[in-house]
């Protein structure tokens, strides 16, 4: 996963570079990557024509009309390389430290994203069409709950947003005291996370309803998944409002900061857990550690800098956490509740807590948790093909490499299992 998040903060910090002036470069169409389809925002479009922060994105920060696909991603970019460096550099001296450095660092990138999320609320709701948008946000359709995507998309977003199955709140609450309340941090922290996600709807949904406005359109026709939603329309936006550049220099800020906390999560995870299994070869020497796995990382990080690199960041995306990290958190589901047991779990968090948990607890991690992720596992495997959307066709050898990536962090669980079992003493079938 560090292999192409890293390059999409790397991208919010090219954006943010590039705002360090005083006319935001997309606002025009009169650039050197513009092409004769450019149009501006408020000129009538026609059936070819590119809004100029479409051209920026994709013709000035990827370039990506030099790259044929996979087949010739061409040449790197220095200059996107750069800005991948410098996140990778922010990320090495937060973490060479341990949780002492982290946790200072994640003061600033966990608090700095909720100041500029209300700036950016309180800017959003007063701009004109801001309401239709936000209506649209708030009316339920329910029609889409039929939708398997949906439901992929939604455990995906909390997975991604509250860490599950990264091994990030293993490897950092194992910093924690044993008796500390993990029932309390657990309602806490849930509850945050999803304020916080409904919170920043608003905010997208606002300035989503004032470019309707702007462009004549509804609601539903102005946005874009992925990328092209914080990378194109957001900044489309932006670009149209008085202050556009203090606007955009904000905005690029809590990209970078919010990235970079959910980077500082998942590398931590890795190398809490690789220096407590070597303590003498790794824990003494972690500053030197890190910096090498760190440098091997953006080594590794550097195809998706090239001209084409947003094509692989696409299939890594897909295929490197997408599928696997659903398979991953059902198996964790599985062996706490069904293999080790819901009264065994019960028993440890009582002797933690001094209570035990609630039967509403006991029923989600008996029946309701496990099922729902195996199901939602299954419908991602039925519909794999979809996830992959635009006009680029992926060649079949790139599919190919995608499942024997994701295979490779499957692989890992039931290969574990088995040397687990030749190894340890004593019969296969032993009752206590």
């Amino acid at each position: 996963m560090g292999m192409y998040y890293n390059t999409i903060i790397g991208w919010a910090v090219y954006y943010l570079v590039a705002s360090l002036r005083t006319q935001l470069p997309w606002t025009s169409c009169h650039n050197p990557w513009n092409t004769p389809n450019c149009t501006p925002i408020f000129s009538p479009p026609t059936n070819n024509s590119v809004s100029p922060a479409t051209e920026f994105f994709q013709r000035s920060v990827l370039e990506q009309h030099r790259s044929d696909g996979l087949d010739r991603m061409g040449a790197i970019k220095w200059s996107l390389a750069l800005c991948v460096l410098a996140v990778f550099i922010l990320v090495y001296f937060s973490l060479w430290k341990g949780v002492k450095s982290t946790g200072k660092a994640v003061w600033v990138t966990a608090l700095a994203p909720y100041v500029v999320l209300f700036i950016l609320l309180i800017r959003g709701v007063t701009l004109p069409g801001a309401t239709e948008g936000i209506r649209y946000y708030l009316t339920p359709q329910w029609h889409q709950l039929k939708n398997s995507r949906v439901w992929i998309d939604a455990a995906t977003q909390i997975f991604f947003s509250l860490g599950p199955g990264f091994g990030t709140l293993l490897a950092l609450s194992s910093y924690n005291k044993f008796h500390n309340n993990c029932y309390r941090d657990a309602i806490l922290t849930s509850s945050i996370n999803c304020l916080t996600s409904f919170l920043a709807g608003f905010v997208i949904f606002s300035v989503l309803g004032y470019m309707a406005h702007v462009q004549n359109k509804t609601v539903d026709k102005v946005g874009l998944e992925g990328p092209g939603l914080v990378f194109i329309v957001y900044p489309e936006a932006i670009a149209t409002m008085t202050g556009s550049v203090f606007w955009s220099i904000i905005f690029f800020l809590m990209l970078i900061t919010l990235g970079l906390d959910s980077t500082f999560g998942g590398l931590e995870a890795m190398i809490t857990a690789l220096c407590d299994e070597y303590p003498r070869l790794l824990g003494r020497n972690r500053e030197v550690f890190v910096a090498v796995l760190l440098v091997f990382i953006y080594i590794c990080a550097l195809p998706t800098t090239t001209y084409g690199g947003v094509y692989l960041v696409n299939l890594l995306n897909v295929y490197g956490p997408g599928l696997a990290i659903l398979f991953v958190v059902f198996v964790e589901a599985a062996g706490v509740c069904w293999l080790y047991g819901v009264d065994r779990f019960s028993k440890d968090i009582e002797c933690m807590l001094g209570h035990k948990p609630g039967l509403f607890w006991r029923l989600c991690w008996n029946y309701i948790s496990p099922l729902f992720l195996l199901m939602i596992f299954v419908f991602s495997l039925l519909s794999y093909e979809e996830m992959l959307e635009g006009d680029y066709v992926y060649p079949k050898w790139s599919i190919a490499v995608g499942w024997v990536l994701t295979a490779s962090s499957l692989s890992c669980i039931p290969i574990y299992i088995i040397y687990k079992m030749f190894i340890t003493k004593g019969s296969f079938i032993q009752v206590k």
